[in-house]
Order: structure tokens, then sequence, then C-alpha cells
């Protein structure tokens, strides 16, 4: 029995401790979905589940011996929020002079949603692959269940957190550069800190 709180803890705090920033991407996406329709909230949980899930079985692969993407370019995955934002910002530019305020929408749809999630969570493969390396088979099952639950419980923090109706109005009138804004800083953080720039110099 003590073996099993020890590993449900550990597994908490490691989802918890990897996903931090997670809250920022979904409030905004959610704040995106209540400002202008997109994505649809069924998207943003499908979207988290797949990417989460992808993240865990690159990882317990790599956790075999196998590398599917070598540490050193993880961060290049960087560019997918930071291209979706500069994408949402061309489209602001572009339409600053229409009398319709164009939307917030970044992420527009399911892959999109997706590729941020896994963008985001590129560096958790870094802390997933030795810890599914070292718990066997049981806890590792045990840990993947935990993430499960974990991802419904960020999803609900960042649905409540993206539905106060003065944050929304905010995103409404101006989310238009606000929202492309957060995705590049996003996609530049985890470039920046992933060291990749170095390597590429």
């Amino acid at each position: 029995m003590g073996d099993l709180f020890g590993t449900l803890a550990a597994a908490v705090g490691v989802f918890a401790g990897t996903n931090i920033d997670d809250i920022i991407v979904l409030t905004v996406l959610f704040l995106s979905a209540r400002a202008s329709g997109k994505p649809r909230a069924w998207q943003i949980w499908v979207g988290q589940y797949t990417g989460v899930a992808a993240l865990v079985v690159v990882s317990a692969v790599a956790a075999l011996g196998l590398t599917i993407i070598p540490d050193q370019w993880v961060g290049l995955l960087g560019l997918v929020p930071f291209g979706l934002g500069v994408r949402g910002l061309i489209g602001a530019i572009r339409s600053r002079n229409d009398e319709e305020l164009p939307t917030p929408a970044v992420a527009s749809g399911l892959a999109s949603v997706i590729g941020v999630t896994i963008a985001n969570g590129a560096d958790n493969i870094s802390v997933y692959t030795p810890m599914f390396r070292t718990i066997g088979v049981t806890a590792s099952l045990i840990t993947v269940a935990v993430f499960a639950v974990g991802v419904a419980v960020w999803c609900l923090a960042g649905s409540w957190l993206g539905s106060h109706r003065k944050v929304v109005d905010i995103v409404e009138r101006f989310g238009h550069w606000i929202v492309p804004g957060v995705f590049m800083l996003i996609g530049a953080v985890i470039i920046i800190e992933s060291g990749v720039l170095a390597r590429l110099i």
C-alpha cells in the first residue's frame, strides 16, 4: 500500500511540475474559445489528451532504448506555437482597418491544439523517459492513469480561469493582438530554454 501511495504521489508531482506552464496555454485556448468560438471546447479537451498521450508514448518508447526525436532537437517544436502566433499576428495587422474585429483564435482546430500541446510539453520527454525506465510496468501504468486524471483537472482549471467575463471581454476586444503574442512568447521560451539555437549557430 505504501508503494502505491508513493507512486501516486510521485506521479502527481511529476505531472504538476512538468505541466504547470500548460495552465497558461489552456487558459488562453479557453478564452479564445469563449471570445470567438474557436477552437471548440471539445477540441481543446481532445487535443490535450492526444498531445499528452503522444508525449507519454514517445517517452515510453525512448525508455525502451529507442530515440524518436534526439533530445537536442526537441526545442525546435517551439516553432509550432511561435508560427501559429506569427500567423495570427499577420492576420490582425491585415485586418486592423476593418470595422469588424478579427477573431482572437490562433489555434483554431483540433490539429493546432494537438501541435501546441506537444510543442509546449516536448521538454517533458526528458523527465518522463528516465522515470518510465526506472519505475517498472505497474508503476508506469499507474502513472499514466494519474496523468489522464491530471489532464482533466488541468482542462477544468483552464476553463475556469478562462471563464471570467471581464477577461473574456478584454480578449474579445484585444485578443487578436494578445493571443498571438502569448503563443509567440511560449514558442520563443521553448526554443530559448532548450538551447537549440546554440546548436544551429
